[in-house]
């Protein structure tokens, strides 16, 4: 099978759950929020939504899917009913589940998903799998890479040495969490070798070590530095900051919202796929970004990460009935 996108890093079952008594507290520049509830007490919820084949690269190949590429997923899952949901939910999803592998013994990675108001908080708990590469005869065309374990440096070398042999196949670096922990030099491989970088503002501080700072393309010059082509960030409702390999700054605004943000989850899953599935299937840089807020419009519409996930018919749809404010802007 020639695959045109292979996502690799964990997959989670995660329940979302409902909260309707809780606070949020917020410092002066409404940043550093947190959720209160109040402690040791019976906290009611409205409802919860089990999701099963999420977190961030499983999210990407669905996203993939429905844009039309034939896409395919490397995680690793337990041999437990978890584990038999999420291979149904890429089955059904088109996501081709051959690269999949099933560890004897081990629990598949289950999350839990503090749902208030339009925004949620993740409980995260990464089972530590056996890593290995997958076996293919030839390399994908593109290759994007995200969440994994604490446990997966000896992972992470096992990739660049792995991608080394199919030159013509490009990566795109969404970090996660604690690939962000385990710091630049240790994945300085992966950086050096990473054709699409995407993180939102404030991981790209995080990663670069630095105070918070609206010089956006200061930020975009430090992460290109690290090795990546091409860079994006994201920053909330402020749009998206890119920098070309040709040394272009752009920037792109969000697509204007149809109805209030129904849930959040996944909006920059969804914008980092978009862009990348746009890339494979031939587009521009510049039109690719045109892509990634539309994805991201539409899954914050529903609950998850997955469900509002478009066709590239509705995408394009989208894109042609833009409005005018919806432009890229050079920098």
């Amino acid at each position: 099978m020639s695959i045109d996108f292979l996502a690799i890093g964990d997959i989670v079952t995660e329940p979302f759950i409902r909260l309707h008594e809780a606070s949020v507290h917020c410092k002066l520049n409404n940043e550093d929020c947190e959720i209160c509830m109040r402690w040791g007490d019976k906290i009611p919820y409205e409802y919860d939504v089990p999701m099963y084949a999420v977190g961030n690269s499983a999210n990407a190949a669905v996203s993939a899917a429905r844009l039309g590429l034939s896409a395919s997923l490397r995680a690793y899952i337990g041999d437990d009913e978890p584990g038999k949901k999420c291979l149904e939910k890429l089955t059904q999803e088109h996501v081709d589940t051959s690269l999949m592998a099933t560890e004897a013994g081990k629990k598949t990675n289950h999350h839990y998903v503090l749902w208030y108001e339009t925004e949620r908080t993740i409980l995260v708990k990464h089972e530590e799998f056996a890593y290995a590469v997958p076996e293919l005869a030839e390399g994908p065309k593109w290759i994007y890479l995200s969440s994994l374990a604490a446990n997966s440096t000896p992972y992470h070398e096992q990739l660049i040495a792995w991608i080394e042999r199919f030159p013509a196949t490009k990566l795109a670096f969404q970090p996660g969490t604690f690939q962000m922990k385990l710091g630049v030099e240790k994945l300085k491989g992966i950086y050096a070798r990473t054709d699409l970088f995407v993180v939102n503002k404030e991981e790209a501080e995080r990663i670069l070590g630095i105070e918070p700072t609206d010089d956006k393309k200061m930020l975009l010059d430090k992460l290109m530095a690290l090795g990546p082509k091409q860079v994006i960030i994201t920053d909330d409702r402020r749009g998206a900051y890119a920098k070309s390999a040709e040394g272009k700054y752009y920037h792109i605004p969000m697509y204007p919202d149809q109805p209030e943000p129904f849930e959040r989850t996944g909006a920059g899953d969804a914008f980092a796929s978009s862009v990348t599935a746009a890339l494979a299937l031939g587009k521009s840089f510049e039109e690719a970004l045109l892509w990634g807020p539309i994805n991201s419009m539409s899954v914050v519409m529903k609950v998850g990460a997955q469900e509002g996930l478009l066709s590239r018919e509705k995408l394009e749809d989208y894109l042609a009935k833009r409005p005018t404010e919806y432009a890229l802007r050079e920098l």
